[in-house]
């Protein structure tokens, strides 16, 4: 499990590794990912956007920008916590994670950016 917290938004991410399969004749090593965003701030905060550069060991760097998270722009307020499911892809065993969410401030309408930590994405059997 991985944590960061910036501008009182702390992130935790905790991956799975659930198998493999052939898609078009190349292998793939399929990723999932749990993010909790916790608002440990003072004020209410909309998540608007995100920003993923996913980092593979064989292939060139891939990148994901968006608005909002799983179709949606969620508000959380001091205290709340918002959580969600999601997976990637990789053509090799090994990967990596990070980015960041772009959110605005509900009382002062200031937009900032919260990191998103580097979290490694590998197989069961590249750790043996």
């Amino acid at each position: 499990m991985i944590q960061q917290v910036t501008r009182g938004i702390k992130i935790t991410v905790d991956t799975d590794y659930n198998g493999s399969f052939l898609k078009d004749n190349v292998l793939h090593f399929a990723f999932a990912y749990q993010i909790e965003i916790e608002n440990q701030s003072k004020s209410s905060v909309q998540l608007l956007t995100r920003h993923w550069k996913i980092i593979e060991t064989m292939n060139k760097n891939q990148y994901v920008n968006g608005t909002g998270v799983k179709g949606k722009k969620p508000i959380i307020n001091p205290g709340e916590v918002h959580k969600y499911k999601s997976g990637c892809l990789l053509s090799s065993a090994f990967g990596a994670m990070k980015g960041t969410y772009t959110m605005i401030d509900l009382s002062s309408t200031k937009i900032f950016k919260v990191e998103i930590p580097l979290f490694r994405l590998s197989t069961l059997f590249i750790l043996n």
